[in-house]
């Protein structure tokens, strides 16, 4: 399957064309075809934007505040352990959609050298 094209080139072409140019002219000036030009321009007036589909709400937007006072607080907390308390909480929610989240607000733990936990003593 081929790569799909970048947002940034959709939203260029959605401009030129609303500036005047042709949508045969826009696709020989970015090297796109014509049909990618039009369906772009089509999903603008649609949409107001170029892009393709629409962001997924997230389940854990009301407890964003916790989970994340939750999680700055030093205390170490395993993803499972975050889904039971989510589960304490009335919000039952998938280990999927919890790690999501850790690692969408970039707080994931990743294991380093310094810390030579894969080596014996």
């Amino acid at each position: 399957m081929p790569k799909a094209y970048s947002l940034d080139l959709g939203e260029r072409a959605v401009s030129r064309v609303l500036a005047g140019e042709s949508v045969r002219s826009v696709a020989a000036v970015l090297k796109v075809s014509v049909s990618s030009v039009v369906k772009w321009s089509q999903r603008y007036r649609m949409t107001g934007s170029p892009a393709i589909g629409r962001p997924r709400p997230t389940l854990l937007g009301p407890h964003r505040a916790w989970l994340l006072e939750r999680l700055g607080s030093g205390e170490y907390i395993t993803l499972r352990g975050l889904q039971a308390e989510l589960a304490g909480r009335g919000t039952k929610v998938d280990y999927r959609t919890v790690w999501n989240f850790v690692h969408a607000e970039g707080l994931s733990f990743k294991k380093n050298r310094s810390a030579k936990r894969a080596t014996p003593s």
